[in-house]
């Protein structure tokens, strides 16, 4: 995987928002290992100390969780699983809204637009 990080947010964050969509998309699958700290750290180029947080902040939010000597794996919870999908759809589409109003675009636009796109996607 690709770690691509924006100046001026922290790191953990956008590690977590990373591993988060990998989750939501089937990257990591229910149950799947992750890769270790070290190993993911090594990968994002990032301290350890630092993806640990961010396994931390994944764990509270139960999207993994650890298994004493095994290591981390994803959630197996379809609920939490579902959750989370419809929960990054809903960031995504109020990005792109803000985005399309920033460009004087009002709402009626940017449904007809969408609905233009989905037509087009078929």
């Amino acid at each position: 995987m690709e770690w691509i990080f924006e100046q001026g947010r922290p790191i953990y964050t956008q590690i977590v928002e990373q591993i988060r969509i990998n989750i939501a998309n089937g990257t990591y699958e229910p149950g799947q290992q992750l890769p270790s700290v070290r190993d993911l750290a090594m990968e994002a180029a990032v301290n350890p100390n630092t993806m640990q947080r961010a396994f931390s902040e994944l764990e509270r939010d139960g999207l993994i969780y650890t298994v004493r000597t095994s290591g981390r794996f994803v959630t197996e919870e379809e609920g939490k699983l579902d959750i989370l999908q419809k929960k990054l759809g809903q960031e995504f589409i109020e990005d792109l809204f803000e985005k399309l109003q920033k460009l004087g675009m009002s709402k009626k636009e940017i449904m007809d637009a969408i609905e233009e796109s989905a037509k087009e996607m078929k």
